[in-house]
């Protein structure tokens, strides 16, 4: 191993931690610079509609408010593959379209009723990839509710470690 190496890169490390915290400082969520959105902005309100009929928030926490529109976002982003990535863009723009020949202006803008009774006709659909599109959404709708930390913390009771350690304890034989 070279000696002058193993310093500069020591050097060089030591600088760049040092520098880290003020050139880190202050990051948030809303000031770092995200990736480009898989989907469109009014797809992400269709997709929100969507996850908000399925779960809708009545006495206690609903799909939106706990941030299951953009899991399932992230989801389908990062974890599908590009063919259910273009069916589901494909169902979100059939769903909207739907909407509006039956009536309504958008699926955004239609009540609770309508947006339930649309997507109860594509899970009763005989082309497969509007089936297939409802079956996705309400489970994954179902699994980012059922998986966030408000629902785990507070309604179900989820504890990181089973029962609780007691270190030092007699035992009687």
């Amino acid at each position: 191993m070279d000696r002058r190496t193993s310093l500069r890169t020591l050097a060089a490390a030591t600088v760049s931690l040092v520098a880290l915290p003020s050139w880190a400082n202050a990051w948030t969520a809303n000031n770092i610079a995200a990736s480009p959105a898989f989907l469109s902005v009014g797809q992400q309100e269709i997709l929100a509609s969507i996850t908000d009929t399925i779960i809708p928030e009545g006495n206690s926490i609903g799909a939106l408010s706990v941030g299951v529109d953009k899991f399932v976002q992230r989801l389908l982003e990062n974890c599908y593959e590009t063919n259910v990535q273009e069916n589901v863009k494909k169902q979100l723009a059939a769903l909207d379209a739907a909407a509006v020949s039956a009536g309504q202006t958008t699926f955004v803008t239609a009540d609770q009723t309508s947006r339930m009774n649309l997507l109860l006709k594509f899970a009763a659909s005989q082309v497969t990839e509007e089936k297939d599109f409802f079956d996705l959404m309400k489970a994954e709708t179902i699994r980012g509710f059922n998986t966030s930390k408000e629902v785990m913390m507070g309604h179900l009771k989820y504890k990181m470690v089973p029962g609780h350690y007691y270190g030092c304890v007699d035992i009687t034989s």
